[in-house]
């Protein structure tokens, strides 16, 4: 009884540790600098309080880092302001006013999009404005801002206050200040102590119960089939699956959403589906009763084109004459002189058939005339080149090496992919939020399916559930997608 109820409050102080200890999302803030504009000129690189001076009653120099301190990944829905809102966080200098302010340093160049035009960054009276920045675990920018005086010379002004409010983080997530400490705090000391007799406590249970594996963990071999697109994510969930269940094993043959489906429901006629999965963008099509569903997360999509094309954004009606082929160079919508190429998935890939159905609004694509994607084959009739690829990958390589091609992909696996721009549908960016709103057409329910109800000790159902809990969903979110129940409008996930 001993050993059950410790098996019982063991992994519970562990989740509480996670969660309201530890937490989940974070933001932090230092204060790095905050001085006299004269102190920073004798001291400093003056080039930088030359760029932002002009004549100043008192003026001061302040140096912001804004840093994610927590265990996951913020992106620009965990800001918890209104949607309509581009700004995350606010920065209030008391009994001062700002008169320039620069962002001087980025951890990692993909935040810089943030901070462009229209990003949200701004300085009104004596607040400046930080838009809604993702930033992985451990990045961070820094704000420089110069200062003067709201009214007389004063010895000490009061500190800059933050205000933000993350989703998901300890105590509502609110942006906490962070400090350089030397030594280690009694209560850190504490806390490890205290881990430590919980490890100790736990390997006396699993020793004990000859059982070592965490709960919920099965064993043997899974087969997982289906989307291209979904495949990074599926793989990267099935080795941390491993890592915590070490019987656990997965072998992975992710040619496209249809042909894994067809894969499966064959192996469900000859009796061989039992340790077999597959996930497809979409739902399955008729004929194929025995093939269950589960709705696993909210994938989007983007189109992408040549980095050379000068198109940045396409509304859906010449989405729809591009591919019908009544628009065939770019300079016919404002891009350069480039003939248009069309690179798209082979018939049966889910990415496809969501394209067919959300963007072309049911249209079918026509056939390709073209293998090498540049030129039409011998033969074809005139028109816009076209051809097809087996995989996400294979459409993003063949994008960005041809001039003037424009394809489509899965987001995560088309952002930061040197070559191709992901391009705005109708002015909407391919965020969750402008898709769950509406907004954004280009997305699909992604479904784990399986060949009738899997034994609920099974690999497939344990599989699927780690999909869907906390460790899955983060691996989810991290490519741009989200988990089906962390939607605003979550019926949009489920089987119509």
């Amino acid at each position: 009884m001993a050993l059950a109820t410790l098996g019982v409050v063991v992994p519970g102080i562990a989740a509480f540790y996670e969660f309201v200890v530890k937490g989940r999302k974070r933001l932090g803030y230092r204060v790095q600098m905050d001085t006299t504009a004269t102190n920073v000129v004798e001291t400093d690189d003056p080039g930088v309080f030359d760029q932002l001076r002009e004549p100043l009653v008192d003026p001061t120099l302040v140096l912001l880092r804004i840093e994610n301190n927590g265990q996951t990944h913020i992106d620009e829905d965990d800001y918890a302001v209104l949607h309509d809102l581009k700004a995350g966080v606010t920065v209030t200098f008391p009994d001062r006013k700002i008169v320039g302010m620069v962002v001087t340093e980025l951890s990692d160049d993909g935040m810089r999009s943030s901070f462009e035009d229209g990003g949200g960054l701004a300085v009104k009276d004596n607040r400046i404005l930080l838009p809604k920045v993702p930033m992985n675990r451990g990045a961070h920018y820094k704000v420089l801002a110069a200062l003067d005086t709201a009214g007389g010379k004063m010895e000490q002004y009061p500190p800059p206050k933050v205000a933000c409010t993350i989703k998901g983080g300890v105590t509502g997530g609110k942006i906490q200040e962070t400090r350089s400490r030397t030594g280690t705090p009694k209560r850190t000391i504490a806390l490890v102590g205290f881990l430590v007799a919980i490890v100790i406590a736990q390997l006396v249970v699993f020793t004990q119960s000859n059982n070592g594996a965490p709960l919920d963990c099965a064993s043997g071999h899974l087969t997982v089939a289906g989307s291209t697109a979904f495949a990074p994510i599926a793989q990267e969930a099935a080795k941390s699956y491993q890592d915590l269940c070490p019987g656990a094993s997965f072998s992975f043959d992710m040619r496209g959403s249809g042909e894994g489906l067809q894969v499966l429901d064959q192996a469900g006629r000859d009796g061989k589906a039992r340790d077999q999965l597959s996930f497809s963008d979409g739902e399955k099509p008729d004929g194929m009763p025995a093939l269950l569903p589960r709705p696993i997360a909210f994938v989007l999509f983007t189109l992408v084109v040549n980095a050379d094309t000068g198109v940045s954004d396409l509304s859906t009606t010449q989405i729809k004459q591009i591919y019908q082929g009544k628009i065939s160079n770019w300079q016919e919508i404002g891009g350069k002189d480039l003939p248009i190429r069309l690179i798209s998935r082979n018939p049966g890939s889910g990415t496809r058939n969501a394209f067919q159905r959300r963007v072309l609004g049911g249209e079918r694509e026509p056939g390709t005339n073209s293998d090498d994607c540049r030129s039409r084959d011998p033969g074809s009739p005139p028109g816009v080149v076209r051809c097809a690829r087996d995989s996400t990958d294979a459409v993003l390589r063949a994008v960005a090496a041809t001039p003037g091609a424009l394809g489509y992909s899965e987001l995560g696996a088309a952002t930061g992919r040197k070559g191709v721009t992901a391009i705005h549908i109708g002015g909407h960016p391919a965020t969750v939020a402008e898709a769950d709103h509406g907004a954004y057409p280009f997305w699909e329910t992604e479904f784990g399916y399986t060949v009738g109800e899997p034994t609920a000790n099974s690999l497939a159902a344990s599989f699927l559930r780690y999909l869907t809990n906390q460790v899955g969903a983060d691996i989810i979110r991290s490519h741009g997608d989200r988990p089906c129940g962390e939607l605003a409008n979550p019926q949009l996930c489920r089987p119509t």
